[in-house]
């Protein structure tokens, strides 16, 4: 049956409502709901899918898919500072006390028992770098790292080796001076904590541990020995993340600093070139021989948490086997995003006003179209290829080979006086994408990172991404995102071998007769711990499904970006748009925003906290 264009268009309209309306009915129910016993102070998502959570008087573990909680600490109430989960394990460190009475202890994520303690280590856990194959563990801490917020907040820090399976520290190493410190959430009255956020976390390679919080030192990984170390200032006039995070070949570990990027031999630890005169170099990407260096750019302020842009802007090419520039490229004059190339013969960047295509092999501008972005900040390749323009209100795709636009979404923020709020629910939803979806294809095939042939890494800059600009974030994060590198520790060394599962479909877990949920080897009071209540084959079902999740999550493709804005009819809340198509698809009402909200993908669920609850949305509108 045929009807008119405009019937047919009314039609698709009142369907597209419907939509929005069951969309937006379904996300105002939540799939659970905890309540704790305390105000919810801090709660942070982990690889394993255990939500830690913080209240004013205990430290929990949650279900991060059912709300079950899994274990209580009553009494702990650390800062979300002295909570830091080990990378690519079911580790969790947990800094306890203060002052000189401070221990620190690896907890068992599952049952919150605590493996090991050393009371031989002060201060919060800052950054980290583990090395699976050795389970060698470098951990940075900072002691009294609190205070009003400020500018010039310095202290000295110090660096831990552990074997983390015996909890043998094997050697530290403190810094010679103090370093500045930028607070973990935007400058406010009162006391607040400060982190290591403003600068790259370390990291093992061949051997080595690189740390570069004064300039770049390389260690004994085993003994701490220094091999090399260039010292120079790391934060240009206060900013965080001036200097780019390390790539590396199988030659060469190349370093930004100083203006200028040096290429260090990977056998010996010796300077092989060096290029000078570039500028603030923040973002590197080394691809097909050659290194991409992303000149100026938007920073965030140290002291208090603004946006501030610093050039000059540009990009250059580097042979990366002599150092020698191939090309520069200088238009760019109106700010400029992180790099993006699509092919190994494209470079996309923007500035305030255009979406720019360079050449990869000259340098020389191919096409410049105008993206209408407001307060564009990033640059990232979706699934299919397609660039995305975006900041904090609006996003737009633009095809990768003639720059046509292939859609647009924008969502106002709500009212006047949520510039701040706005800003840093923009940046969570920013950081959580960039993590499992654009970080990942920001680069082709075959670019290199150092966190793509060293060890696995972490950084306060996971949890606080608040105090972050989104630039910075877009070519921060596909450092952080999950892999297929896995060490148990606790509980789950135990039901790895009995919990088989395939991609894409579970297979049932054939549970041994001789496995039970082991005592925690250091007497801490935990309360509630679930898996105690269970027999022997539940308790092997539940983790196998941890397990399970864990495999999900290294697998996982973000497709969704949140935007705080009016939902029609339905109050203030998110609105989350597909970066594949544009469709707006999701919504979540929220009528206090809660600017520390997770996304999670792999169990399809968006997690906040009101007063002592936590709740988990449905993010799937279909559900």
């Amino acid at each position: 049956m045929h009807f008119p264009t405009n019937f047919r268009a009314a039609l698709c309209g009142l369907a597209l409502l419907l939509l929005c309306a069951g969309a937006q009915t379904a996300a105002a129910a939540p799939r659970w709901s905890a309540k704790l016993d305390a105000r919810v102070r801090f709660y942070q998502a982990t690889e394993v899918g255990v939500l830690v959570v913080g209240t004013e008087k205990s430290l929990y573990g949650v279900d991060a898919e059912t709300g079950d909680v899994l274990w209580r600490r009553k009494g702990a109430r650390p800062s979300e500072t002295d909570v830091a989960a080990v990378p690519g394990t079911d580790v969790l460190l947990l800094s306890v006390g203060g002052g000189d009475k401070t221990r620190l202890e690896a907890v068992d994520l599952l049952t919150g028992g605590a493996l090991w303690r050393t009371d031989k280590v002060r201060g919060a856990v800052m950054q980290m770098a583990f090395e699976p194959s050795s389970n060698l563990l470098a951990a940075v801490l900072a002691r009294d790292a609190r205070g009003d917020a400020r500018s010039g907040f310095k202290r000295k820090p110090v660096v831990h080796a552990f074997d983390l399976a015996a909890g043998r520290e094997l050697w530290r190493r403190e810094l010679e001076s103090e370093v500045e410190m930028m607070p973990a959430v935007a400058a406010g009255d009162g006391e607040v904590a400060y982190t290591l956020d403003n600068y790259r976390p370390p990291a093992f390679l061949d051997g080595r541990l690189y740390l570069f919080y004064e300039g770049v030192t390389s260690l004994d990984a085993r003994t701490g020995q220094e091999r090399r170390r260039e010292k120079f200032r790391v934060n240009e006039e206060g900013l965080a993340l001036t200097e780019a995070d390390p790539a590396a070949d199988e030659a060469h570990v190349y370093f930004s600093g100083r203006g200028r990027v040096r290429a260090v031999s990977r056998a010996d630890g010796e300077e092989v070139w060096e290029s000078k005169d570039l500028g603030v170099t923040p973002e590197m990407i080394l691809a097909g021989g050659v290194i991409y260096a992303r000149t100026g750019g938007r920073f965030t302020r140290l002291r208090d948490g603004e946006e501030v842009e610093r050039g000059p802007y540009g990009v250059s090419a580097i042979d990366a086997s002599d150092g020698k520039t191939l090309w520069r490229y200088k238009g760019a004059d109106k700010g400029i995003t992180n790099i993006a190339l699509p092919d190994a013969s494209t470079v996309l960047v923007a500035d305030r006003d255009d979406l720019i295509f360079l050449d990869a092999a000259d340098g020389k501008r191919r096409r410049k179209v105008s993206h209408g972005v407001e307060g564009a900040a990033f640059v990232v390749l979706n699934e299919g290829g397609a660039a995305v323009v975006g900041g904090r209100n609006e996003v737009a795709a633009f095809d990768a080979r003639d720059g046509r636009e292939l859609w647009r979404a924008r969502h106002t923020p709500p009212g006047r006086g949520l510039f701040r709020t706005v800003g840093a629910v923009a940046a969570r939803a920013a950081s959580l994408y960039f993590r499992y979806g654009g970080a990942a294809t920001t680069a082709l095939r075959g670019a290199r990172l150092l966190g793509a042939v060293g060890s696995l890494r972490w950084s306060g800059l996971a949890a606080h991404a608040t105090a972050h600009d989104l630039t910075s974030l877009a070519s921060n994060y596909a450092r952080d995102r999950a892999t297929e590198r896995f060490a148990s520790f606790g509980v789950l060394g135990r039901v790895r071998q009995a919990a088989s599962a395939a991609r894409g479909v579970p297979r049932p877990v054939e549970i041994p007769r001789n496995i039970s949920v082991p005592r925690p080897s250091v007497n801490v009071d935990v309360e509630e711990r679930l898996l105690d209540r269970l027999d022997p084959a539940s308790q092997l079902e539940r983790l196998s499904r941890f397990l399970w999740r864990r495999r999900r999550l290294a697998a996982l493709r973000g497709q969704w970006m949140y935007f705080y804005t009016d939902l029609r009819g339905a109050g203030r809340g998110l609105a989350g748009v597909n970066l594949n198509n544009g469709e707006t698809g999701r919504a979540v009402r929220l009528s206090d925003p809660d600017e520390r909200f997770i996304s999670d993908e792999s169990a399809g669920l968006l997690y906040v906290s009101q007063d002592e609850r936590l709740f988990a949305h449905p993010l799937d509108a279909r559900q």
